[in-house]
């Protein structure tokens, strides 16, 4: 465990050799960094230090709800470098996990030597017009549950809870059963900070990320990125493909069969595209 602003956070470094460090960023928000277990995969070149947020996973869990905002996790990025020493670091983003990255970057920290947007989610307006446009390729009935339910505000009943893990299971993680990394996540998710920064459900976005939208940011991105999703991920590749054309140099790496968690759905094909990356950052010194 380690200090940050507002409480404590569970830190695992894995691995080590010779490369930068990895500085892994979850996505949620609200849930823990379990799921990112395959990326430990990379750990035979560089350490890869994984942590989980304030308030989810094994982290402490304040009550305070005045920390669940932008500005307190970017904080908390710098106070884990600066706990650890990582002066010089890769930093891996995957989902929200992309917008406390590129939040981050606004900062201009130093000795950030790579970016990767794994799923990115920096158009959050974008991102509910592509959800409901998956929505619409699942069933009827299941379209019809999902939009009574968000209609009446009763996403605790089991007919949505069902109709929510069919849309899951076809563009979240594909590969059945889900592994118990995913399973664990879902089982450790902070509600009040998924609710206050994002809503109550996948579709109904009312938190504080509603109108978020990084585009303008993104041409003043100087470091090298990489881009990586899933072919039936909920970001799709087509809205990721508009980010990647923003940031000056930017790569754009799709990985087949997989879905928004790839590293679970496609583990060793994911690895190697964040591997090759790196490792071509690395040798540019």
């Amino acid at each position: 465990m380690l200090d940050v602003p507002g409480g404590k956070v569970w830190y695992q470094i894995t691995g080590g050799g010779a490369g930068a460090p990895l500085l892994v960023l979850h996505g949620g928000p609200g849930i823990s960094s379990q799921y990112l277990k395959p990326l430990a995969a990379l750990g035979d070149e560089r350490p890869v230090v994984f942590f989980d947020q304030l308030g989810a996973g094994r982290s402490d869990r304040p009550a305070d709800s005045t920390l669940w905002t932008t500005q307190h996790f970017v904080e908390e990025v710098a106070a884990v470098r600066r706990a650890l020493g990582l002066s010089e670091v890769h930093l891996y983003g995957h989902s929200w996990g992309t917008i406390l990255a590129v939040e981050y970057m606004k900062t201009h920290p130093a000795g950030v030597k790579s970016l990767v947007l794994a799923s990115p989610a920096l158009d959050i307006p974008a991102w509910k017009h592509d959800a409901d446009s998956l929505l619409a390729t699942m069933p009827d009935s299941t379209q019809q549950r999902v939009r009574r339910h968000e209609t009446d505000g009763t996403f605790d009943a089991p007919e949505y809870q069902t109709a929510m893990m069919d849309y899951y299971h076809r563009y979240l993680a594909r590969r059945q059963p889900w592994s118990p990394d995913i399973d664990s996540t879902m089982a450790a998710m902070n509600p009040a900070i998924y609710v206050t920064m994002q809503g109550p459900s996948e579709f109904t976005i009312t938190g504080t990320l509603k109108d978020y939208d990084a585009k303008a940011f993104l041409p003043e991105i100087q470091v090298p990125t990489l881009f990586v999703v899933g072919q039936y991920d909920e970001a799709l590749p087509s809205t990721v493909a508009g980010f990647a054309r923003r940031v000056p140099g930017a790569e754009m790496k799709i990985v087949p069969g997989a879905g928004h968690l790839g590293m679970q759905d496609e583990p060793d094909a994911y690895c190697q595209v964040i591997r090759s990356f790196l490792d071509r950052v690395d040798a540019k010194k």
